[in-house]
């Protein structure tokens, strides 16, 4: 089954190349969508694609690269779109 979410993650989120992990990440899951920095120190993420899938990618999320420290992960699902072919880093967050 194909799903869609919508996380924000903080913590120490940013300077810690947690959007080019994110993106290595879905990529090997073969999860499409984007993610990226916001101004308040969060990550956003939009992901789409298989279930199961989209949880593994989650967990990922929730333990980050090395030097992350995730402490929140708020995570919205909803409808697939199939709206991506690939997943990208957005810099336009801020």
């Amino acid at each position: 089954m194909k799903a869609r979410f919508h996380a924000f993650i903080s913590g120490r989120v940013q300077g810690v190349a947690f959007r080019y992990f994110a993106q290595e990440v879905a990529s090997d899951l073969g999860v499409t969508g984007w993610v990226r920095n916001l101004y308040d120190g969060r990550v956003e993420v939009v992901a789409e694609g298989e279930k199961d899938r989209l949880e593994q990618f989650l967990v990922q999320l929730k333990r980050g690269p090395r030097l992350a420290r995730v402490e929140e992960v708020e995570v919205s699902w909803e409808d697939f779109r199939d709206e991506f072919s690939d997943f990208s880093i957005k810099f336009s967050g801020f």
